[in-house]
């Protein structure tokens, strides 16, 4: 019996039309990765290295630090990143592992259902933080 190789860089199939959402996926991967390794340095190093290390984060830290725009950016785009990071990796556990196609897409559904509740609230919270809320029975600031 006689196996005959196809020559390399012959398709297996006909080309698809549209997106490739596989390669997409795999260059943000790469992409999102080298930005969130700068950003969670970046974070460690100023919430850690810079002040009193764990002692020093308190609910008075994260609010003096997000008075500032440029650190509820940073905040931001380091949950955004890292949750889509995240959620792209589950999706290719998934398909590398969930080979029933019923538990694949309900698996791949509860992961993006994951992601998007918690970069909604995620950013919400980033958004929409007030270091001194208008209740007058908390103490700890006096801005109001």
């Amino acid at each position: 019996m006689m196996t005959t190789i196809d020559a390399p860089r012959t398709p297996a199939r006909s080309p698809r039309q549209g997106v490739n959402w596989e390669k997409w996926g795999w260059i943000y991967m790469r992409a999102s990765g080298v930005l969130l390794v700068i950003l969670i340095l970046g974070h460690l190093f100023v919430n850690l290295v810079l002040g009193e290390g764990i002692r020093g984060v308190d609910f008075a830290f994260v609010a003096g630090k997000w008075a500032s725009p440029f650190w509820r950016v940073w905040d931001g785009l380091m949950l955004w990143l890292a949750l889509i990071h995240g959620g792209n990796g589950m999706r290719t556990l998934v398909n590398d592992y969930a080979h029933n196609a019923t538990v694949n897409r309900v698996l791949k559904i509860a992961i993006v259902a994951a992601v998007a509740v918690l970069i909604i609230l995620g950013t919400y919270t980033v958004t929409v933080f007030d270091p001194c809320p208008s209740d007058p029975t908390l103490s700890f600031c006096t801005a109001h």
